[in-house]
């Protein structure tokens, strides 16, 4: 699914007063926080990541396996937080087109 610039600054806005619900500890990107991450986005469609990372690179490279894994959207990284969207079968969220 690719999202337009509209789309994005849209789900950029409804994402803003969101808390961070996964966050990922010193352990790193296991199967349980992906397993979590999925649950958090078939119930809420929208959500955001605390990604605790030491480089730069190591952030990219887990913020690629999280959206790869999870099927999910990118919407924004800012700092160590990723906004995640995936439309889930309920459409809680309707984006403009």
């Amino acid at each position: 699914m690719n999202l337009t610039t509209k789309q994005k600054q849209y789900l950029k806005g409804l994402a803003h007063d969101l808390k961070p619900v996964v966050m990922l500890g010193q352990h790193g990107l296991t199967e349980g926080v992906l397993a979590e991450i999925d649950s958090a986005l078939n119930h809420h469609e929208l959500i955001k990541v605390k990604v605790s990372a030491a480089d730069r690179e190591t952030k990219k490279l887990i913020v690629d396996a999280i959206v790869r894994e999870t099927k999910a959207v990118q919407v924004q990284v800012m700092g160590n937080v990723l906004t995640l969207f995936r439309p889930s079968e309920e459409k809680k969220i309707h984006i403009p087109k």
